[in-house]
């Protein structure tokens, strides 16, 4: 269901970030290609729950383990792109790789879908503060968009 949500907010965030002043043809390239590779949402998420499965379990992690489970699931959350709770999967599999109980995502699974349109927000927000950033950097964000009323923004996306 994550990006299921999320893929269903594309149109209006591309409509939203022309409307705030980030060129079309930055909007085009930067939106899409964060809805693959830009799940920071799902990242934070799968790293507090490895940590919570962790500590539910009274496993102690030293920092550097901490880290090598962050970094493995900033890797593997690449592939959720239109699978609805692959999340999951992916945190069972990491449980499993780092000798972490599996039985313990259970309890996770009553709150997962809470937790998906959390996910999904940081994952949007996320999208188009990166779609600004790329806008800014290259020197074509629009800072006066914003404050123009809709018929003046319809008339320059028309021409």
């Amino acid at each position: 269901m994550l990006q299921q949500v999320s893929d269903a907010a594309l149109p209006k965030a591309m409509s939203a970030m022309e409307k705030f002043g980030v060129p079309r043809k930055i909007v085009s390239f930067v939106i899409p290609t964060g809805y693959s590779f830009n799940l920071d949402g799902t990242s934070l998420y799968l790293s507090l729950a490895a940590i919570f499965v962790a500590q539910a379990a009274g496993i102690h992690m030293t920092f550097g383990e901490q880290l090598m489970i962050a970094f493995t699931l900033m890797i593997t959350s690449k592939g959720v792109a239109a699978v609805p709770r692959a999340s999951l999967i992916i945190l069972i599999a990491t449980a499993d790789q780092f000798g972490l109980p599996t039985f313990v995502i259970a309890a996770i699974l009553g709150i997962d879908e809470l937790m998906d349109m959390a996910r999904t927000s940081v994952n949007v927000i996320g999208n188009c503060l990166a779609t600004v950033v790329v806008a800014k950097w290259e020197g074509e964000f629009d800072e006066e968009a914003p404050f123009r009323d809709e018929n003046e923004q319809q008339t320059e996306l028309n021409s």
